[in-house]
């Protein structure tokens, strides 16, 4: 989910939009993580958004095309379109949908919560409510994300941030030179610009501890981490911050973690998913995907 920087920065976009890590037109890079929800989103090649809701076999309900990002959260779906209009969605998956914003380049949903980033920049976060009104976080944002009531922002600097509380809490700075960042629960990452991913748990000022090198996307949800490295791997731990590497597929462009499922999207534009252990095995969700969430 996580971009490179410098002189490698086009290139890597070039890259990673083509895996659909990152949409070419310019969106941000997001979380496709959730915190153990029982949702599966795809966004197909042809820019349709599909939700499926309960077992990993259910049936998958079409929710909006052309659309660039999908997010979960609870019983929330959020979509950003092509033209940059954010949508959110609250209850079954065939609910009516709400425009939140338009000039959009990224949306985050957790719980309550509803974040988008524009594309000036500006980070706003609105609490309740689908029709509440928005808070301005920050401007200057790369990256924003979204995890209980901690809100966390990655600055056109590299600078690093999290907030904890209310949505007009101070900020804490966490680390410079990152181009990435992930929270769940009292967990913190970050992935830096010479692709090492940290992770810290506890408070805010908590001490890092480094998780793995050759990383282009960080994961997390609950108690797992999961990393995917420069060669396409895919690895997920279980437990402390300093548990092994189990390796989980090749050939992979994404992974995904919400409570014991873990998800990835291969090189081919398939989507599984598995639940449970670490070593269960890969249920075909759909082909032809280009980016995968879990709730």
């Amino acid at each position: 989910m996580f971009i490179r920087k410098l002189s490698l920065f086009s290139a890597v976009v070039a890259a990673l939009a083509s895996l659909g890590v990152v949409a070419a037109s310019g969106s941000a890079v997001a979380t496709v993580s959730g915190d153990g929800g029982n949702r599966i989103g795809v966004l197909t090649n042809g820019g349709d958004a599909y939700v499926k809701e309960g077992g990993l076999s259910a049936g998958w309900i079409h929710e909006l095309g052309d659309v660039r990002q999908v997010a979960l959260s609870g019983n929330r779906i959020g979509v950003l379109t092509n033209g940059g209009d954010a949508y959110v969605k609250e209850g079954g998956l065939s609910a009516g949908w709400v425009h939140e914003l338009a000039g959009v380049k990224q949306i985050a949903l957790s719980g309550n919560r509803i974040g988008v980033l524009t594309h000036s920049g500006d980070a706003l976060v609105k609490e309740g409510g689908l029709s509440a009104g928005w808070v301005l976080e920050e401007n200057g944002v790369k990256e924003l994300e979204l995890s209980g009531n901690r809100i966390g922002i990655v600055k056109q600097s590299g600078e690093a941030l999290v907030k904890e509380g209310g949505l007009s809490a101070g900020w804490v700075s966490e680390l410079n030179n990152v181009v990435g960042i992930d929270l769940a629960g009292n967990r913190i990452g970050v992935l830096t610009g010479s692709g090492d991913a940290y992770v810290k748990e506890g408070g805010l000022s908590a001490g890092w501890v480094h998780e793995l090198g050759g990383v282009k996307q960080l994961e997390l949800s609950g108690n797992r981490i999961g990393v995917l490295t420069g060669g396409g791997d895919a690895y997920v731990k279980e437990g402390g911050l300093s548990a092994g590497w189990v390796h989980e597929l090749g050939n992979t462009v994404q992974i995904a973690l919400s409570g014991n499922r873990i998800g990835v999207l291969t090189g081919g534009g398939d989507a599984y998913v598995k639940e449970g252990g670490l070593s269960a095995g890969w249920i075909h969700e759909l082909g032809s995907v280009k980016e995968l969430a879990l709730s």
